[in-house]
């Protein structure tokens, strides 16, 4: 049995505002409770960007039970006018006796602005209850927020010796339906999804989230240098999702007409002859893309990797051999001349989904030099 105390309460609004990862865009996620008199009167959750903020809905809920109690939210409540009114304001309005505080917003229009509001209207501010779990809940929010970059993540699932398909080039299905399922989830969770040309020729891939009940499907990007897509591509046609296209300034101009024509965005990201992936990395950010999921072949992995562009890494397993020389690898780069400059992994996490396996990590890079040039 749990005990009930500040975490108790604290990990409910963190549950809740998990179940809205995704569809926030660049805001964070947040969960807000409201409890009085030792009963829970209120609960809520930032739902989507520019509308009401998890304490405002937890405080309407709670109505005039609201005076005099405890609120619990996952975020510094805001504290500045922006596509919504400041929700320290409506606290100290609501009169709220206490509020309880995961950890500080890095907005620089917040970072530590409304818990000095609230404080100095009276109301005791209690900081950092569960921080690490609600620091890692919002991982991207932080990465974009402080950055103007998008969050990397690379997913990749491959066999045991580290194949992503056969040397014929068959891949269906390396992992099993569970880990596909996981897959997809993971989509929902971001704004776009990253892959190669390559995969776009080999393949024909939707890249759209399909799930047992309806998700959200994020935008699709392609690396592109030389614009190879074929104008035939489900992602050009489906209307699904937008399709955006990262080239270079030397690819062919009257392809990128066509290619605008059938309603893809075409994006200039470098004047070498391959796309400048940090630029690119940029001009999402600029666009509004927080997060980005990579699910692209080793080359593009590689490129990113070496680049030192990935935030997450997240690999899953099937216990299958299938060799090959020839055979397309999870990573393709130049690689390192010594084991102690290898990219290794912190904060692991280990699954095992059925007969898979799921390993995730964050990547740490030993004092190598960065390479320039791109995918």
């Amino acid at each position: 049995m749990k005990v009930i105390d500040d975490e108790y309460y604290m990990a409910l609004a963190l549950d809740m505002a998990e179940r809205a990862l995704g569809q926030t865009g660049t805001n964070p996620v947040v969960g807000a409770v409201v409890v009085k008199d030792g009963a829970l009167v209120g609960l809520g959750t930032h739902l989507q960007r520019g509308t009401p903020h998890a304490e405002v809905h937890a405080l309407n809920m709670a109505g005039s039970r609201a005076e005099g109690s405890t609120v619990y939210v996952t975020l510094e409540p805001c504290s500045h006018h922006g596509l919504t009114p400041p929700c320290a304001e409506r606290l100290i309005h609501e009169k709220v006796q206490r509020v309880v505080v995961a950890c500080e917003d890095p907005n620089p229009l917040v970072a530590g602005r409304g818990i000095e509001m609230l404080r100095a209207a009276g109301v005791e501010v209690k900081v950092g209850v569960l921080h690490e779990r609600a620091l890692k809940l919002n991982r991207r929010f932080i990465k974009f927020i402080t950055t103007g970059m998008p969050y990397v993540t690379i997913k990749s699932a491959s066999t045991l010796d580290g194949k992503l398909a056969s040397r014929t080039g068959d891949s269906k299905w390396i992992s099993n339906e569970k880990a596909r399922e996981i897959v997809h989830t993971m989509r929902h969770r971001h704004q776009a999804i990253m892959v190669g040309v390559s995969t776009i020729v080999a393949d024909d891939p939707q890249l759209s989230t399909r799930m047992t009940v309806p998700g959200l499907s994020p935008v699709r990007v392609v690396a592109d240098s030389t614009l190879r897509i074929p104008e035939t591509a489900q992602i050009l046609r489906d209307g699904t999702a937008p399709t955006w296209i990262v080239t270079t300034e030397q690819a062919d101009p009257e392809k990128a007409k066509r290619l605008m024509g059938l309603g893809a965005e075409v994006l200039r990201c470098g004047s070498g002859p391959q796309v400048d992936l940090r630029e690119a990395l940029v001009q999402l950010g600029q666009r509004g893309i927080s997060s980005v999921l990579v699910e692209g072949g080793g080359r593009l992995n590689g490129s990113l990797l070496e680049r030192q562009l990935v935030d997450e890494i997240v690999l899953f397993f099937a216990p299958k051999l299938v060799g090959g020389k020839e055979s397309p690898e999870n990573f393709r780069f130049t690689g390192y001349d010594r084991m102690q400059d290898a990219v290794t992994l912190r904060d692991m996490e280990v699954e095992q989904i059925g007969d898979n396996v799921c390993i995730r990590g964050v990547p740490v890079w030993a004092q190598a030099e960065v390479k320039e040039g791109d995918h």
